[in-house]
């Protein structure tokens, strides 16, 4: 994958700020964050909480007064921002921090103009904002995962057992997202029905940009997959480290 060159602009009225340590790292899985701003009115009291993180996460405050009541200005101030940085040419991908439908067109832009955009918010995040990022991650799930559950997940994969929930889930693997797994391990398939897991990831979120394992509570796809139990799995070897294995699954 591409290591992107990112801007990281963050809506301060529209998401928690408990998880930013959290949110750099899952932002740094896809680039490198080379512009981070966060944009407020950091008169307001509500906002107080933000203060103590931005220093340690090196995140550049912007002001931006609420010039009426009841009207999100920093809106426009972050819109502004990224159509400015977009034809700077510095960036090849962008982070649009917020659980607000406003950003949808901005995302939509930044698309048309060959740049990767990635979403982060909350679960409550209306869907066209969704659809509009080629990734959206929720904040719920930007959680540490205790050693003693990372212990559990790797004594399972060893002994081939069907893997439970290592952490929290905020959706069902219901037969909606049983459904999209298989028809897409259907769509990928060769002429003997083998799907290589490596590529199945980044498909089923083209499909549908907030998909994520951790989403129901496992780690990896992988656990996901043995845990819906519909596959065959092959364990292939790579051809190059002994330990590295490809992993191939086609529909029982």
């Amino acid at each position: 994958m591409q290591d992107h060159k990112l801007a990281v602009l963050i809506d301060a009225d529209n998401v928690p700020y408990a998880n930013v340590k959290e949110m750099l790292e899952e932002v740094s899985k896809s680039g490198t964050p080379t512009v981070k701003r966060i944009y407020g009115d950091w008169t307001k009291p509500h906002l107080s909480g933000w203060k103590h993180v931005l220093l340690e996460n090196a995140i550049t405050p912007v002001q931006q007064y609420s010039y009426t009541t009841g009207k999100n200005s920093s809106d426009s101030a972050l819109i502004i921002d990224a159509m400015d940085i977009l034809y700077s040419d510095k960036v090849t991908g962008f982070c649009i921090v917020s659980s607000d439908s406003d950003f949808t067109r901005l995302a939509t832009r930044l698309r048309e103009a060959g740049m990767v955009v990635i979403g982060i918010g909350e679960k409550k995040t209306p869907q066209p904002f969704i659809a509009a990022c080629n990734k959206f991650i929720y904040i719920e799930i930007l959680q540490p995962v205790e050693k003693e559950e990372s212990t559990k997940v790797l004594v399972k994969s060893i002994t081939k057992e069907k893997p439970k929930p290592t952490q929290k889930a905020i959706d069902k693997v219901d037969k909606q997202t049983i459904n999209l797994i298989v028809n897409s391990v259907d769509d990928l398939a060769d002429e003997t029905g083998w799907t290589f897991l490596a590529s199945l990831g980044n498909f089923i979120s083209k499909k549908k940009p907030d998909f994520d394992p951790r989403n129901y509570g496992f780690n990896k796809l992988y656990d996901l997959i043995k845990y819906i139990n519909k596959f065959e799995i092959d364990e292939r070897d790579s051809g190059g480290h002994k330990h590295v294995k490809h992993i191939y699954l086609r529909l029982k």
